[in-house]
């Protein structure tokens, strides 16, 4: 089973990405993760991207598509995985689109996860990621046992940067600006399904499961 997973920041894609990961087996491919991955390898294409992103610029559509691709390539993407956070352009679903074609594959379903502004806000300002291993937490859905503090390894929590509410809301914008014509892109190819990101965990996963089965999609 091969998914795109989109929806604006605070949908909780990734959430539910590793919660199908971890009862499936379904690789969860963050392209956010991956291009960190490729950077800190020192890999021919992270080399190419942290050009870009030193100077604060965005990563253009070929390098992001080629790094996914390569990830995809993998042995254990073979069957199955979840793609989070790619496409976000138009050019970049034509190019995956192309290369799974190429590889005799396809992208069965693209959920696009519908997400209030008022949900999407109140997850993300609510965030606390720890400066040591990374582990997330939340300040209403998730504490940590002690305030500030990262119940895995002891570690500072923080808030992101892009978690304040003024930085939230603008990219909540800007997410909708851009990925409106993604969404008509896979409608127009008969493969969205829409499902709603105010859910909490347990209810949207009940959902998706009963989703895949009426799709025809064994999970």
């Amino acid at each position: 089973m091969k998914l795109v997973f989109l929806g604006p920041p605070g949908a909780g894609k990734g959430t539910q990405a590793d919660v199908l990961s971890k009862k499936f087996g379904i690789l969860h491919i963050s392209t956010g993760d991956i291009l960190r991955q490729a950077v800190k390898d020192k890999t021919p294409t992270g080399l190419k991207a942290q050009e870009y992103m030193n100077k604060g610029e965005l990563v253009p559509d070929e390098i992001v598509t080629k790094i996914t691709t390569e990830r995809i390539q993998k042995t254990d993407a073979k069957d199955n995985f979840i793609l989070d956070g790619f496409p976000r352009t138009i050019a970049q679903a034509d190019d995956l689109g192309a290369f799974l074609n190429n590889n005799r594959a396809k992208i069965d379903l693209v959920l696009y996860f519908e997400t209030s502004d008022k949900v999407a806000i109140q997850r993300l300002t609510g965030r606390r990621v720890c400066k040591a291993c990374g582990a997330i937490f939340h300040l209403k859905n998730m504490p940590p046992k002690k305030q500030g503090t990262c119940d895995k390894c002891g570690g500072v929590l923080y808030q992101r940067t892009d978690d304040t509410e003024e930085t939230v809301k603008n990219r909540l914008v800007v997410y909708k600006k851009q990925t409106q014509s993604l969404i008509d892109y896979y409608k127009e190819k008969g493969i969205l399904r829409t499902v709603s990101g105010d859910l909490d965990v347990n209810e949207l996963f009940v959902v998706m499961v009963d989703l895949f089965k009426k799709e025809g999609l064994a999970v």
